[in-house]
């Protein structure tokens, strides 16, 4: 039966099914796109914090650095009241819709590359500190130097946020609403492939995702060579 149930799976990826190809797109526009506004937004935040110590920032850290450990439903269950008919956000109208998926991601990942950031900024600082002192440069321009010589370490932040939101399920479940051909991703699809006892298009969905996790591992372990 395991044999059968592989057969099935890799026939649908080698065959390019397009049920299978449809979700994998979605998949990747929501995850990416959450990506891409997190990591414009967190990056520059996270090295803005390591310049302005006080205990406004203390206290951003100790946030962020707590939501890192958000449960995705939890956050789910937020964003869905207030962007549902009765919330204060209801007005948008992106309730199950890919929109509210981004969102949902966004604010996931979002504390993770902001904590890694000042991590990875806060070190290369020490490490810098007294030669940008001594050039007499700008807070924003030690920023940008510092987040130039810290590259390789941001891709790979950039990266931890992509693995986090690729194989995220109980949020994107909720404001997405897992409805076929809208907001079907990979992870909703798995759960709900395997509960109605449609097993090959779940295991075809979690090869990919093995895929995906292994290629980020990959290249998270090359630029830390780099970096």
């Amino acid at each position: 039966m395991l044999i059968n149930i592989l057969e099935t799976a890799f026939n649908l990826i080698f065959t390019l099914n397009e049920n299978l190809l449809e979700i994998i797109s979605l998949s990747l526009k929501v995850t990416l796109s959450a990506l891409i506004i997190s990591v414009s937004i967190s990056i520059p935040f996270g090295a803005f914090l390591v310049f302005y110590k006080n205990k406004i920032q203390s206290f951003i850290v100790l946030v962020s650095n707590t939501l890192m450990g958000m449960p995705p439903v939890v956050l789910g269950l937020i964003i869905y009241t207030l962007v549902s008919k009765k919330g204060i956000f209801g007005f948008l109208d992106i309730l199950y819709t890919p929109s509210a998926m981004i969102l949902a991601q966004t604010l996931l990942i979002s504390p993770i590359v902001i904590s890694l950031t000042y991590e990875e900024i806060f070190k290369k600082n020490k490490q810098y500190n007294l030669l940008l002192n001594s050039l007499n440069l700008s807070n924003i321009s030690k920023l940008k130097t510092l987040i130039y010589e810290s590259r390789y370490s941001l891709l790979t932040v950039t990266l931890t946020g992509f693995g986090r939101a690729s194989a995220e399920v109980g949020a994107v479940m909720i404001v997405g609403g897992n409805i076929n051909h809208f907001t079907r991703v990979m992870t909703t699809a798995i759960a709900h492939e395997t509960s109605k006892g449609s097993i090959e298009l779940a295991v075809a969905l979690g090869l990919i995702l093995l895929l995906i996790s292994f290629v980020i591992t990959l290249l998270i372990k090359s630029l830390r060579k780099i970096s």
